[in-house]
């Protein structure tokens, strides 16, 4: 037995075919659209998901310390490669070497950048072969020379800097011959921790003269 056509509440009557399938359709988008909505919320749930695990799988934690630089091995392959005495200072263990290498092109200068501790600034101690007298004031961005102090039996001079910013933050400076080289030494730091490796290379400083001395 055929059943009546479905009367539809807001219609009152039965709808008619084009109606019928008018509804199918529309209730297909609306099923389609709330999919294609479940689609991309999972999607994303994924996405971040994945991101989640990748962020939690990267080990971190701060990097493994760095090797010491060995400052007395560095200065003596140096020494063997130059054919020349190369001084070490003597300083105080806990300080933190930064680099030791040659720098320099037109003059090079064996160069050791130390940090004495947290609060102290660098100090850099550079021994430039065979440099000319204005080496210095050029290392020192036009800084000259404006008293002495003796260290040890060795005169050094001592340099005013005016504006330590303009000079890549050098706020004192000692300078003097050794042999034919010249020792600077210089940085961010006060003038009894410039003393102090100025006096721990006294003894190589004299010697670097006497051995100069000897071959003139």
């Amino acid at each position: 037995m055929a059943r009546d056509p479905r009367i539809v509440a807001e219609l009152g009557r039965p709808e008619t075919p084009d109606e019928a399938a008018d509804r199918k359709a529309e209730s297909s988008r609306i099923y389609r659209a709330s999919q294609n909505t479940r689609n991309l919320i999972a999607a994303l749930l994924v996405t971040l998901g994945v991101v989640l695990v990748i962020v939690f799988a990267v080990p971190r934690g701060t990097p493994p310390p760095r090797e010491p630089i060995d400052v007395a091995a560095v200065a003596e392959s140096i020494s063997q490669a130059e054919g020349r005495t190369v001084l070490v200072p003597g300083v105080p263990t806990e300080w933190l070497v930064n680099r030791a290498s040659i720098e320099g092109d037109a003059i090079p200068a064996w160069t050791i950048v130390y940090v004495p501790d947290e609060t102290s600034g660098f100090l850099r101690f550079a021994q430039g072969f065979d440099a000319d007298p204005a080496w210095t004031t050029r290392v020192l961005s036009g800084a000259s020379a404006d008293g002495t102090v003796e260290i040890d039996g060795i005169q050094w001079d001592t340099y005013a800097i005016p504006d330590p910013s303009r000079a890549g933050n050098v706020s004192a400076a000692l300078s003097t011959q050794a042999g034919s080289d010249v020792v600077l030494i210089y940085g961010s730091t006060d003038a009894a921790t410039l003393e102090l490796v100025a006096a721990s290379v006294s003894d190589q400083i004299a010697a670097l003269r006497a051995e100069t001395s000897e071959q003139e």
